[in-house]
C-alpha cells in the first residue's frame, strides 16, 4: 500500500508533522519500494517521482504530464520531486537519491557531505568502486566474478558473492 501525506498548513505536503514543501494541488506519497512519489488524482496511486514529466502519461488523468508542472523543469515541479546534486545546477528526481547509483556524476546523491544514505543494503557489497555507476557499493551479483569492480579487489576477495 502506498503512503500518502495529507496536505498541512499553507497548502504543503506534511509527512508526519514535518511540512514538505509542495507544489500547487501535488501531493507526495511513498511508492511501494519505499522511495518518494507524486498522488494521481484519484488518491490511490502513487507513481515515481522520476515518472513526473517524462513524456508518458502515467496517472489515469494524465495530471503527471500537465502543462504547468511541467513547463520549465525542475523550477516547475514542486520541490519535493527534487533533489539538488553537489554541483548547485544539476539537480535529479528525489526518487534517485540513495539508491545505489550515481545519477549526479559526482556521487554527491549517494555518499555525503551533500547526502545521508543509509549504509549498503543486502544486495550489495561496500567498497571504493572503480565503476563509474557506482559510488561506495557495488551489486553483490558482481563479486566473484573475475572482473574487478573495486579499487582495493575486495569484490573478488572478500566479498562472499551473491
Amino acid at each position: 500500500m502506498n503512503k500518502i501525506f495529507p496536505k498541512g498548513e499553507n497548502g504543503c505536503v506534511a509527512a508526519g508533522t514535518k511540512a514538505i514543501p509542495g507544489g500547487e494541488g501535488a501531493q507526495a506519497c511513498t511508492t511501494l519500494t519505499n522511495r518518494t512519489g507524486f498522488l494521481c488524482r484519484d488518491q490511490r496511486s502513487c507513481i515515481p517521482a522520476s515518472g513526473v514529466c517524462d513524456g508518458v502519461r502515467t496517472c489515469t488523468h494524465g495530471e503527471d504530464e500537465d502543462e504547468s508542472l511541467c513547463r520549465d523543469v525542475p523550477h516547475s515541479l514542486p520541490r519535493f520531486l527534487v533533489a539538488h546534486c553537489g554541483d548547485p545546477a544539476s539537480w535529479i528526481y528525489s526518487d534517485q537519491k540513495c539508491d545505489g547509483t550515481n545519477s549526479c556524476g559526482d556521487c554527491s546523491d549517494e555518499v555525503s557531505p551533500v547526502t545521508v544514505c543509509p549504509p549498503c543494503g543486502p544486495g550489495w557489497w561496500r567498497c571504493p568502486s572503480t565503476v563509474f555507476i557506482y559510488c561506495g557499493c557495488i551489486p553483490r551479483h558482481l563479486c566473484r566474478d573475475r572482473v574487478q569492480h573495486c579499487s582495493d579487489w575486495s569484490d573478488e576477495y572478500t566479498c562472499p558473492g551473491p
